[in-house]
């Protein structure tokens, strides 16, 4: 077992969702040594080995580990944050007894932005897609509030058949 415990320090209301909070929370021990195992897991959308700090794509939001923090984001509740703490716990000691069965990530890995996927976008700001402008659709891909398949002008134009594969190949 490497973690004890994640204790609640704070909550906070979430930016990005009125409504919803942030967990803040301090791990038993520092979690500098299981964090290039847990580079190996899906959803990691980011990983810096210098700061450290490791990003998860969650169902909706992200969760990021840095040395001695965890911060959830999207929360629904506090009681759901603490849910989410201990199943945390849970994650990092299973990843830590297969260590071994794991190759350490030892490379910084970059997170997409918005901005990537804008560049690649129609930028008619049409809204048939459901979100206020492209930006917004290009956050909400990251976030997989939105599907590619909803940018009507980008899989019915042929022109755009390059760009459309870019996007399907940077969101995987």
């Amino acid at each position: 077992m490497y973690l004890q415990a994640i204790q609640l320090l704070r909550t906070q209301p979430c930016l990005a969702e009125p409504g919803k909070i942030v967990v803040v929370g301090q791990p038993s021990q520092p979690l500098d040594e299981v964090l290039p195992f847990l580079a190996t897991l899906p959803n990691v959308i980011a990983y810096n080995p210098h700061g450290p700090a490791l990003t998860f794509r969650r169902e909706r939001g992200f969760l990021t580990l840095y040395r001695d923090q965890v911060v959830i984001t999207q929360v629904d509740d506090h009681e759901r944050g603490v849910e989410l703490l201990a199943a945390l716990v849970d994650a990092i000691n299973a990843t830590w007894d297969s260590r071994h069965e794991l190759i350490a990530i030892t490379a910084p890995k970059r997170s997409l932005r918005p901005l990537d996927l804008w560049a690649l976008l129609p930028q008619t700001n049409c809204k048939v897609c459901g979100a206020a402008t492209c930006m917004a659709f290009a956050f909400g891909l990251i976030q997989r509030q939105y599907d590619l398949d909803e940018c009507t002008p980008l899989i019915q134009e042929a022109a755009r058949a390059a760009q459309l594969a870019s996007l399907r190949a940077m969101l995987g």
